[in-house]
């Protein structure tokens, strides 16, 4: 069910402060979660990705193996095929009628002889290909094992992890529709653009020592004043993050 999202006219800027602010503590506490999961994702996702690139080379490699075994078996099967036809020249040979008929037979021996050293020539070649591609396969498939196994790992240690922060992290999901919900479409992307753009995932930061809680830079009275006042939404000139003051700071909670 698509949510309805008030008019800024209609919601106080007080009010969308502490919404901003509120989704500011959950959209944290999220990053939190992430960064405990780490690297571990992305890890898990290069170790597929790495694993299904093996799996791929390796059936190439094993149907390029096939065809030059194909190749391997044509060959013997044209040697044969030149044998039978060389005995046959010879039992011809016994009958021939004069020298010319002999030659002729002996350049068809000849170069079924020929033909033979050709075939026997690319079954070598062949079978070389074959070796080498032998030991690529076996590199490979030792690698996709350790590639496996390392899935398996990073797998069971990130299942772990969600496994222990899984009912937090739909809580806080939940919660985070609904802050997103009473906060305007236009605010809403806004926020969102300078979370994307703050290095912490900072958007919506209090005024601390008189400067800005996200880069730190000196706030002037009269606009700390501004902000304390609440009767507009102010960003800070330098990081452009949202400013609020202490006061929703210490009245907020997840």
């Amino acid at each position: 069910m698509e949510k309805t999202k008030s008019h800024d006219t209609e919601i106080p800027v007080e009010d969308r402060l502490r919404a901003l602010y509120s989704l500011q503590l959950v959209d944290s506490e999220i990053d939190k979660i992430k960064t405990l999961r780490g690297e571990l994702p992305l890890e898990v996702q290069d170790l597929e990705d790495d694993i299904a690139g093996l799996e791929t080379r390796l059936g190439n490699l094993r149907d390029e193996v096939v065809a030059l075994e194909k190749s391997v078996q044509k060959k013997h099967n044209e040697i044969s095929d030149s044998e039978s036809l060389i005995k046959k020249y010879e039992e011809q040979q016994k009958n021939v009628r004069n020298n010319r008929e002999f030659d002729s037979l002996s350049k068809e021996i000849e170069y079924q002889n020929l033909e033979i050293e050709l075939y026997n020539k690319k079954i070598k070649e062949f079978n070389i290909q074959i070796e080498e591609k032998k030991v690529v396969i076996g590199e490979s498939e030792a690698t996709l094992n350790e590639r496996k196994s390392d899935l398996e790992t990073k797998k069971s240690e990130l299942d772990e992890i969600i496994s222990d922060t899984q009912k937090e992290e739909e809580g806080l999901y939940k919660k985070l529709d609904k802050v997103q919900g009473i906060i305007e479409e236009r605010l809403l992307t806004a926020y969102k653009r300078i979370r994307s753009n703050a290095r912490n995932g900072l958007a919506v930061v209090p005024v601390q020592r008189d400067a800005c809680g996200g880069c730190f830079n000196q706030i002037p009275p009269q606009r700390q004043l501004d902000i304390k006042s609440r009767k507009k939404i102010i960003v800070c000139e330098y990081c452009g993050r949202i400013l609020v003051d202490d006061e929703i700071i210490r009245e907020s909670k997840i």
